[in-house]
């Protein structure tokens, strides 16, 4: 009998070692190594070549392009984030936090599809769980197959009956193969499995949502190329204790990053947030201090969204700086240039930020209203509900430009504001087309005299 081979990998990186370490000399993580059967040779995942296409290497000019329309979802917010739809053969991966609203999110796609059959396959549900879910979002769909199964073979002998336009696999890391002597979820099982979905999903042109969870990082768990196999990547974000949950694109072969789509998480699911803008203002903050409107963009998509700030006298000696919802370091930057460029003595009390609605937002835009409420608070005077501002400080305390200007005036517009705020260094945009008072301002000090009276 052949002697068995055994490697030892880490489930965190997949590196591999002939013996056990406590410490991955490849990652930096600790008591990561399980002891797995090193195979022979490697599962023969054949070709991903479309059916009718030639192995020989050929030119662009000889590759017939076959116009494949996207299949579009009942979610228009999905469609958004993927470019338009998802496209035949593709492979979509969903990771996000537990209980965020993953399966739900893929499930009242499946029920959305009426025209399209769908196989969903769950390898952590029961069958009558599946229905009760189902009944509770209040959606019906008759070509929708369910199947629970963990093996990779059934799986794939299913989908190869059944040939369905949509496969919904939830998740991944419960899905494993006879082959492979290791557990479901490690970092040979995740691999293969994926692989051979893979396979089935360009020889068919079968569109497929993957599933997968996170580690305590808030990275994908399983190996690194996982990532790199499918075709894309999304992040299913949001806070528990908030109602908003937000889907964007870490991965697209076949659109922008840039998109993000908004839901509203409720009790008969998740909806659709067409007009984040409504949702995200306040309509009782006239005459409070420390709050500012920033108008923001998200891919295509603009707008308005409400800073709230709050700056008190240090407590306990040592000053606190916290944000939620923004990131902390670029807070701590623009603390810095109030201080260097406008003069003003921050560093002796506590700073608090939060963005409205428990949303993320990078937008280097947000800095215009980040300051404007924090001087807000400062000084506890209010500014004008129908305010906003758009433009990024630098650390000389100049108010740089930003991109797609025109879609911030128009929402703003749209939404009754009656002044903005940008930099005095945009070109080529005609501002006598928008019904808006715009202030066009160099420094930020010109800002604190022209809010606040002062500087």
């Amino acid at each position: 009998m052949a002697k068995v081979k055994t490697v030892f990998v880490c489930q965190s990186c997949g590196y591999q070692s002939p013996k056990w370490i406590g410490r991955c000399t490849s990652c930096g993580e600790w008591n990561t190594f399980t002891e797995e059967i090193q195979r022979s040779a490697s599962v023969q995942l054949g070709t991903v070549l479309a059916p009718g296409q030639s192995a020989r290497p050929v030119t662009l000019d000889e590759i017939n392009l076959v116009e494949m329309p996207r299949i579009l979802t009942g979610d228009t917010e999905f469609n958004r984030v993927l470019g338009g739809g998802m496209v035949p053969g593709g492979l979509i991966l969903l990771g996000g936090e537990p209980g965020i609203g993953k399966s739900t999110l893929v499930l009242q796609i499946a029920l959305q599809l009426k025209e399209r059959k769908v196989l969903y396959i769950s390898g952590e549900e029961s069958l009558q769980q599946l229905r009760m879910r189902a009944d509770r979002l209040g959606e019906k769909h008759g070509k929708c197959l369910f199947l629970c199964e963990t093996r990779l073979e059934e799986v794939l002998a299913q989908t190869e009956r059944e040939m369905p336009d949509l496969l919904i696999l939830d998740s991944i890391q419960t899905i494993s193969s006879e082959s492979i002597e290791s557990t479901a979820g490690s970092i040979s099982q995740i691999r293969e499995c994926t692989l051979a979905l893979m396979k089935l999903a360009k020889s068919r042109g079968i569109s497929m949502i993957l599933i997968g969870h996170i580690n305590k990082e808030g990275n994908l768990a399983g190996p690194k190329v996982l990532e790199h196999i499918v075709d894309t990547v999304l992040q299913f974000e949001g806070d528990r204790n908030h109602v908003y949950r937000i889907v964007r694109s870490v991965k697209n072969r076949f659109g922008s990053t840039d998109e993000m789509g908004i839901y509203e998480m409720n009790q008969s699911g998740l909806k659709e947030v067409t007009n984040p803008s409504g949702m995200l203002l306040s309509e009782h903050n006239e005459g409070l201090s420390g709050t500012a409107t920033a108008a923001t963009v998200e891919g295509m998509r603009p707008f308005l969204i409400e800073v709230q700030a709050l700056v008190s006298s240090a407590a306990y000696g040592t000053p606190q700086r916290s944000a939620t919802g923004f990131d902390i370091r670029r807070m701590n930057m623009l603390l810095a240039v109030l201080e260097k460029r406008a003069g003003f003595k921050l560093m002796v009390k506590d700073v608090f930020l939060n963005i409205a609605g428990g949303l993320r937002v990078d937008d280097p835009a947000m800095d215009l209203a980040v300051v404007s409420a924090i001087l807000s608070s400062n000084f506890d005077l209010p500014i004008a509900k129908e305010t906003a501002f758009a433009g990024e400080i630098g650390l000389s305390g100049e108010i740089r430009p930003v991109s797609r200007i025109e879609q911030r005036l128009a929402e703003a517009q749209k939404l009754g504001f009656r002044e903005i705020y940008i930099s005095k260094y945009t070109k080529g945009v005609d501002f006598k087309r928008f019904d808006i008072r715009i202030h066009q301002i160099e420094r930020l000090d010109k800002l604190v005299r022209s809010l606040f009276g002062k500087g």
